[in-house]
């Protein structure tokens, strides 16, 4: 058995060893930090030496991509050089994979910095100056860090301040570059940019103002709408032959910014609250897939909130998509003329009681069902009430395309909405405001997976046919539109 001394001794030597090597060394230069402590995160932010966890760049996962399960768990993280990437692992049995919420691989950066980029380039910037826009925006790096007044915004023009609190560098032009080139087929608007770029040139050179690529006007009504115009856009579509007639749409909208009665708006009833159904009879909606699902699949994967949704991609359709011209916009329609389309244009909008109704389905003792104006009914109410004196509302995305006017609107699980009322009076409105025939005008709601599309005309106009028409579509199917009152979606 071992003396008490020797083991004193022993552990002595442990203890003054290992403050040996915590005390720093005495050459005047300084210690290194320890690898460990050294976060190399880039969702981490560095104030008062604490450390504070920055909300997520992309959106969470939904289902399994290889098997489409959604039973599934977090599985840790994974630390790569530009971000954090959170995994999972599917809890099928006949699957079991880990993934991750993003669909596109092979990225370092985080989404919303490719999607950035890519806007950026073509509201009119080039590679160069989306380099800067992203460095100060996503990197925290300001203006002398990256060089827009002295050189070029490489390395060398970035501080090491700014590169401590990011974990990293923002993207060089070059990267922007390849990101363009690989994305071309479905950001379409690059075939009209550089002649979008000679329309802005022309205008900058006939005035001393500056003209931006889109116009942005921020709405006030009961919230903040931002209402964008693509103007050079819109004047490209108007040069072809089958949207010739689509001139009035365009001077509606250059004085949107100028000219919008917002009182309208404070006070109308919104057509979003509208509770009174159309008649569906002789209408049929058409499922199918576009452009525009494969735009929100694309870009919702870099929007982790809800509530974000709607402007982000808002703002990458009107910079991307060749056929997006205006989003948000603001429209209303008045008593007057709901009257003029059911009287001269023998259009079925309101409802009209009959005269043995009775009073409690009324809901004021003074409306009568022999009234001059028609009768609605809103949400949260039970009874119908008379025509408001406004309607107004906001229409998500205008596009101009194949000589149709089309409206949409994003609606998470559209396989489960049915906007047919809210689109119906959308398009009325936007009719009654620029002039233009309700037969040009197409609505449609859509999310990620499905595109649902019809014509509002059919809604509102009835025709008293005694034959069952039949509708060829290009695929080769026929279907029969319905005589009763109900939706019929052809998928």
């Amino acid at each position: 058995m071992a003396p008490r001394h020797t083991k004193t001794r022993r552990t002595m030597k442990k203890k003054t060893s290992k403050a040996v090597r915590k005390s720093p060394r005495k050459s005047g230069r300084r210690s290194r930090p320890d690898k460990k402590r050294v976060s190399k995160k880039n969702v981490v932010k560095v104030t008062d030496t604490k450390q504070e966890e920055i909300e997520p760049l992309e959106r969470a996962a939904e289902c399994c991509p290889y098997c489409e399960s959604k039973d599934f768990v977090k599985r840790g993280a994974r630390q790569n050089k530009h971000q954090t990437v959170q995994l999972y692992v599917c809890r099928n049995l006949e699957c079991g994979r880990t993934f991750t919420s993003r669909t596109i691989k092979g990225k370092k950066f985080p989404w919303p910095v490719v999607l950035d980029a890519l806007s950026y380039h073509n509201l009119g910037y080039t590679f160069e100056q989306c380099s800067r826009i992203i460095a100060v925006k996503f990197f925290g790096e300001s203006d002398a860090d990256v060089g827009t007044r002295n050189g070029s915004p490489g390395r060398k023009g970035r501080s090491k301040k700014s590169e401590a609190i990011s974990g990293t560098a923002a993207p060089r032009a070059e990267t922007i570059a390849s990101w363009y080139e690989e994305y071309k087929p479905l950001c379409r608007f690059e075939r009209l940019r550089p002649y979008a770029m000679k329309i802005l040139a022309a205008w900058r050179q006939k005035s001393k103002e500056r003209f931006d690529m889109v116009e942005t006007t921020t709405l006030a009504h009961r919230q903040l709408y931002r209402f964008r115009y693509h103007r050079p856009k819109l004047i490209l579509m108007l040069e072809e032959y089958q949207n010739r007639n689509f001139g009035r749409l365009m001077d509606f909208f250059d004085t949107i910014s100028t000219e919008t009665p917002h009182q309208y708006f404070t006070q109308g009833e919104r057509m979003s609250e509208i509770k009174s159904k159309f008649d569906k009879t002789d209408m049929i909606v058409k499922g199918k897939t576009n452009y525009a699902n494969k735009f929100t699949k694309f870009i919702l994967q870099g929007v982790p909130k809800n509530k974000d949704r709607h402007e982000v991609l808002q703002r990458f359709m009107i910079a991307n998509d060749s056929v997006t011209v205006a989003t948000e916009v603001p429209v209303y329609i008045r008593r007057e003329d709901v009257a003029h389309m059911e009287q001269v244009l023998k259009f079925k909008v309101t409802e009209r009681p009959a005269a043995d109704v009775e009073n409690a389905e009324i809901d004021s003792i003074t409306d009568a069902p022999d009234a001059e104006h028609g009768f609605i009914k809103l949400k949260g109410k039970k009874r119908l009430i008379e025509f408001p004196h406004m309607l107004t509302g906001h229409i998500d995305i205008v596009q101009v395309r194949n000589g149709i006017v089309h409206i949409l609107d994003y609606k998470p699980n559209a396989d489960k909405e049915k906007p047919i009322e809210q689109l119906t009076w959308y398009a009325l409105a936007l009719s009654r405001l620029t002039g233009l025939r309700l037969f040009e005008f197409k609505c449609a709601w859509f999310d990620e997976h499905g595109y649902y599309e019809f014509y509002p005309l059919h809604v509102v106009k009835k025709l008293n046919r005694k034959r069952t028409k039949k509708v060829r579509y290009k695929d080769g199917r026929v279907a029969t539109i319905p005589r009763e009152d109900e939706l019929r979606i052809i998928r």
